[in-house]
C-alpha cells in the first residue's frame, strides 16, 4: 500500500537517474561528443528541483529527525550545502566551456548526491516512518511538495514521471490521489498522461480509475 513518504523515495530515485544521465553526458562531451551537450544541460533544472526538495526537508523533515535523534540532522544540512557547492562548481565549468572540468565536476556532484540520498534512504526516512502517524506524514509530504512554485509544478511532473519505473509511477500516482482533492488530482492526472505519452496506458491498466 502506498504511503505519503513514498513520494520522497520516488524523487530520490529520479534525482539519481537524472544525475547519472548528466554525468554520462559530461563524460561523453569530454571525449569529444558534441551531441551530448543537450543532455548535459539537464543539470540546471535538476538542481532547481533538488533545492526545492532540500528546502522542504530542512523545513519539516529534519526538525522531526531532531526530535527522535538529536544532533543527527546537522550533518544532513551540511550535505545540502555541499550539494550547492557541487552545483556551483559544475555550473562554473559549463560557463567556462571546459569539457574536462565539466566531467570532473559532474562526477563529483553525482558522487556526493548519491551518497547523501543513500544515507537519507537508509537512516532518515526509516527512522521517521517508525515515529510518525499518517496525518503527520501527509503534512510532511505536503510541506515538501509545497516548496515547488505552483506555476512550475507541470514542469516537475514532466521531469519526474519519465525517470521512474512502472512500479514507481504507480506508487507516486497513488500518493497524489491520496493527498490531493479530486479536482486538483484531475488536473495532475492530465499532466501525468502528457508526461508519459505512449506509456500512459500501462499506468491506466494498473490504476483503472485514472482513465478519466
Amino acid at each position: 500500500m502506498a504511503r505519503p513518504l513514498d513520494a520522497i523515495t520516488a524523487f530520490h530515485n529520479a534525482f539519481r537517474r537524472d544525475m547519472a544521465g548528466v554525468d554520462a553526458a559530461a563524460l561523453a562531451w569530454a571525449r569529444g561528443d558534441q551531441k551530448a551537450i543537450p543532455a548535459l544541460g539537464r543539470y540546471r533544472f535538476l538542481n532547481e528541483i533538488l533545492v526545492w526538495h532540500a528546502n522542504g526537508e530542512e523545513a519539516v523533515v529534519f526538525p522531526l529527525l531532531e526530535k527522535e535523534a538529536p544532533l543527527l540532522a546537522e550533518p544532513y544540512i551540511q550535505d545540502h550545502h555541499g550539494l550547492d557547492a557541487a552545483y556551483e562548481r559544475l555550473d562554473a565549468a559549463v560557463e567556462e566551456n571546459d569539457p574536462l572540468e565539466v566531467a570532473r565536476a559532474a562526477a563529483a556532484f553525482k558522487f556526493h548526491l548519491n551518497l547523501h540520498l543513500a544515507k537519507e534512504d537508509s537512516q532518515v526516512y526509516p527512522l521517521i516512518k517508525r515515529h510518525i502517524r499518517l496525518p503527520e506524514e501527509r503534512g510532511v509530504v505536503g510541506t515538501v511538495a509545497g516548496m515547488v512554485p505552483r506555476e512550475r509544478f507541470p514542469e516537475v511532473i514532466a521531469w519526474i514521471f519519465p525517470l521512474l519505473n512502472k512500479d514507481e509511477r504507480e506508487n507516486l500516482t497513488r500518493v497524489f490521489q491520496m493527498l490531493m482533492p479530486p479536482e486538483v488530482f484531475s488536473g495532475v492526472r492530465g499532466l501525468i498522461e502528457k508526461a508519459l505519452g505512449g506509456e500512459w496506458p500501462d499506468l491506466v491498466r494498473r490504476i483503472p480509475e485514472v482513465a478519466g
